[in-house]
Formats: C-alpha cells, sequence, structure tokens
C-alpha cells in the first residue's frame, strides 16, 4: 500500500515542475493510463493554483533576480512568449504551457499579462487535461522507447 502511493505521489510531484515528467513517471513506475493521467493533471494544476496567487510577485523577483545577474531583459524566448500572447493570449500559453514551458513558468506568465485566476485556472485545466492525455497514449503506446531513457 505504501508503495502505491509513493508511486502516486512521484508521478504528482514531478507534474508538478516539468508536465511531461509524469506521463514517463508513471510508466516508469507501472502505473495504469488513468492512474497516470488523474495524477499528472493533478500535479500541474497545483502548481496553477499556487503560483496564480503568487505569480505576479514571483515575476517580480524572477525579474530582480534576472538583473542582479545582467542577464538580458528580452530574449529568443520571452519574445517568443510575448508573440504567443499577442496572438492568442491565456489559451495560447495554456496550450503551449505542458510543452514549452513548465506549470509553473506558463502560470506566471499569464498572471503576469494579467489573466484573471479564473481564466487561468480553466484554461490551464483543458490544457492539462488534453495534454496528459495524449502524452500519456504516447507514452504509454512507445512504452520500450521511453523505458529506455530510465
Amino acid at each position: 500500500m505504501l508503495v502505491e502511493i509513493l508511486k502516486y505521489v512521484s508521478v504528482y510531484l514531478i507534474s508538478t515542475v516539468k508536465f511531461f515528467g509524469g506521463p514517463l513517471t508513471g510508466i516508469s513506475l507501472g502505473l495504469s493510463y488513468v492512474e497516470t493521467v488523474l495524477f499528472t493533471i493533478a500535479g500541474m494544476m497545483t502548481s496553477v493554483v499556487t503560483f496564480s496567487f503568487i505569480g505576479k510577485k514571483a515575476s517580480v523577483w524572477l525579474s530582480k533576480r534576472r538583473k542582479e545577474k545582467k542577464k538580458p531583459m528580452f530574449s529568443k524566448r520571452s519574445r517568443g512568449i510575448v508573440k504567443v500572447w499577442k496572438s492568442f493570449g491565456v489559451t495560447g500559453i495554456a496550450f503551449l504551457t505542458p510543452l514549452l514551458f513548465t506549470p509553473i513558468v506558463g502560470t506566471i506568465v499569464a498572471a503576469l499579462f494579467g489573466a484573471s485566476k479564473k481564466r487561468i485556472f480553466v484554461h490551464m485545466l483543458w490544457s492539462a487535461t488534453l495534454w496528459s492525455f495524449v502524452l500519456t497514449f504516447v507514452v504509454f503506446e512507445f512504452r520500450h522507447l521511453a523505458l529506455g531513457f530510465f
């Protein structure tokens, strides 16, 4: 029983930081498709809820840290993020979060650009659900390749 709980917690915690890690961890630990999908969604949404409340504060901290390290304000990545925001808004950021960003970065970006918490929750939830089903399916279908990484 404790071993199963630790497996669930592992998928959940990895998904709070890096979404794609959830399906990879689930398959490597022998969880079912449904278990992996649910704990991957739960992990991402925990980050979304947490960082939607502290998103603007986190972005101020990150900006200050960037200045201290004398990094340029605009990078190729940040220009791309702005381009996505201008073209698609919170929907585009949510769609790309599991693939290109982390749940933390995607949520902070949406909060920084002024999306309401409700819009962030709704869009990140459908995105987490969609990509969890898709990516977990891909990992399960190609498990022989995925397990080669572990």
